[in-house]
């Protein structure tokens, strides 16, 4: 099997998307490529209940809009980008989530067993406190925060997904860390 590099798959997604338009089937590409990413994000960010319906809703808006990406962003940030729009309308049910979490202990997002047994010591020594913290920040801060560190994006592409400058997306998770480190100051990881 054949490594495709990302900025191919950028280029292609264009093509893709422009195909798509003549050949309406053709958009399903773009759900196979980029759904499973974006639904462990969304999953992080909301919860299984709300994942499958805010990504199938997330393609469903790129799909009717297809027609206006012109292709000055990259499709996935395009898309990354209606995805943080509809997570922005359910803020507060991801602020109980969080705030749950703080409570409990116990992770909504998680369907089962950790991966790894390091991974699930971490987290649940820290879920609580993190997920308090979480829900302690302002949607911006938070948005961009997961984006990086959930999301596993890079500082542009989180901006071109928020459209906002890269500098400011730098300068907003370096005082978003910061906050959290204070909060946490047993986490000194800038992963």
């Amino acid at each position: 099997m054949a490594v495709v590099s990302h900025a191919r798959d950028e280029s292609d997604d264009s093509m893709i998307v422009a195909a798509s338009l003549e050949d309406p089937e053709a958009f399903g590409e773009l759900f196979r490529r980029h759904s499973p990413r974006l639904h462990a994000y969304v999953k992080r960010r909301l919860g299984v209940a709300l994942a499958d319906d805010l990504v199938s809703e997330t393609f469903a808006i790129a799909f009717r809009q297809r027609e206006k990406f012109d292709g000055r962003a990259e499709f996935g940030a395009w898309l990354w980008g209606i995805a943080s729009k509809l997570i922005a309308k359910h803020h507060r049910q991801e602020t109980r989530m969080y705030r749950a979490f703080a409570r409990t202990g116990v992770d909504p997002a998680e369907e089962g067993v950790a991966d790894r047994a390091s991974e699930r010591t971490t987290a649940a020594a820290l879920g609580p406190r993190l997920a308090k913290a979480l829900a302690g920040l302002g949607a911006q801060e938070r948005n961009a925060l997961l984006l990086l560190a959930w999301g596993e994006m890079s500082y542009a592409e989180i901006a071109a997904t928020l459209d906002l400058p890269l500098g400011t997306v730098k300068a907003k998770i370096h005082r978003t860390r910061i906050k959290l480190r204070k909060t946490l100051p047993e986490v000194t990881n800038d992963g």
